[in-house]
């Protein structure tokens, strides 16, 4: 898709595109998404307004869940286009299938997964249908990943309307020896259930206590639990107290995060369903060995780990821990690091500056 000559428009070819982001940020990881992309427009030239939902009062079901978000982010559009009133308005762009249900005016759609795949059975009654009606409208569309196209409906394929535009994901700083690491292991489990928690903590506890036993592990043998706290693990039915080797740090700022990340060995996860996986792109980039469940959902970061260090990407979670912590060094870490190429910030902004913003230009036209 290019701009042509023949094409009329409001606004010339010169000027900034201004661009509106439609953002549901109902995770830190959708955060963080939306604020990469506004910041990687920017410096492709466009003038950006991120236009934020609201977050809703929590509801008991998913079907109403996402219809409250939906509102929300309608709401957030329709404010930020209030602004716009008598003169051109922005090219929208909607982040996430859930922000552009209720759309108020057609725009690009980017999302990580889609309703069709994460929203089974009745969870997922009213918005599938209307998900594949807006997928079919939107003049463009942006999935996080291949896996994501994959998994999306038959009419996302179609045509030259898609373009993939993953989350870039670097090293948060120089890296850390495997063996200079002082935390085994950790886990980032906002949402439990779906992150597998229960899994993941019975692989530790198992592995904890024959390492213990044996003194064989290096370093400190605790487990660090961060994205969730302990009354919402409680909540969830997860009784972990002041059991010995766990540490649950709750929700932590992005920087102590990677940091954290920097000195975990480990990073092990076992999720029922990943929608994309940023927290273990993250690791990767931060050499961590990944260890984990192979999930259903466009896991981005699964291809890279079979392809980096496959021995560690196993149902048997235990087996997996109990390798990557009796390790001495872990080269695959690198070779992690070397996959992560098209995930940079360098390749992000080289696709937003070629592809995206001429697209987005073409939406104007």
């Amino acid at each position: 898709m290019s701009a042509t000559a023949g094409h009329v428009s409001g606004r010339s070819a010169r000027e900034p595109l201004e661009v509106l982001i439609v953002s549901l940020g109902s995770t830190e990881g959708l955060r963080r998404a939306d604020e990469e992309l506004r910041d990687s427009l920017v410096r492709a030239g466009a003038r950006v307004q991120l236009a934020r939902a609201r977050p809703p009062q929590p509801t008991r079901t998913m079907m109403l869940t996402d219809l409250a978000w939906a509102r929300a982010a309608r709401t957030a559009a329709l404010d930020a286009l209030a602004v716009h009133r008598g003169r051109r308005p922005p090219t929208i762009l909607y982040s996430s299938t859930t922000a552009a249900l209720l759309w108020p005016r057609p725009g690009a759609i980017r999302f990580d997964a889609t309703a069709s795949g994460n929203r089974p059975g009745r969870h997922g009654l009213w918005q599938r249908p209307l998900e594949r009606r807006r997928l079919r409208e939107a003049p463009l569309l942006l999935p996080w990943s291949e896996e994501t196209l994959d998994e999306s409906p038959a009419s996302v394929h179609a045509g030259d309307r898609v373009c993939v535009l993953p989350v870039p994901v670097e090293p948060s700083g120089p890296p850390v020896p495997f063996g200079e690491r002082d935390i085994a292991a950790i886990t980032y489990a906002a949402n439990p259930l779906k992150k597998g928690l229960d899994r993941v903590l019975a692989a530790w506890r198992s592995v904890r206590l024959e390492l213990a036993a044996r003194a064989t592990a290096g370093g400190a043998l605790e487990l660090v639990v961060t994205g969730v706290s302990i009354e919402e693990l409680a909540r969830a039915g997860f009784d972990i107290g002041a059991e010995p080797g766990v540490r649950v740090l709750g929700s932590v700022p992005a920087e102590e995060q990677r940091a954290l990340l920097r000195r975990s060995r480990v990073f092990m996860c076992a999720p029922r369903r990943e929608d994309y996986g940023i927290a273990q792109l993250e690791a990767l980039a931060d050499g961590c060995a990944l260890v984990t469940t192979p999930a259903p959902g466009p896991y981005a970061a699964l291809s890279i780990a079979r392809a980096a260090m496959p021995e560690l990407v196993d149902d048997d979670l235990r087996a997996a821990l109990r390798r990557a912590l009796l390790a001495s060094s872990c080269d695959a870490a690198a070779r992690a690091r070397q996959l992560l190429a098209p995930f940079t910030r360098e390749a992000c902004d080289r696709l937003v500056r070629t592809r995206l913003l001429v697209a987005l230009r073409d939406l104007c036209h």
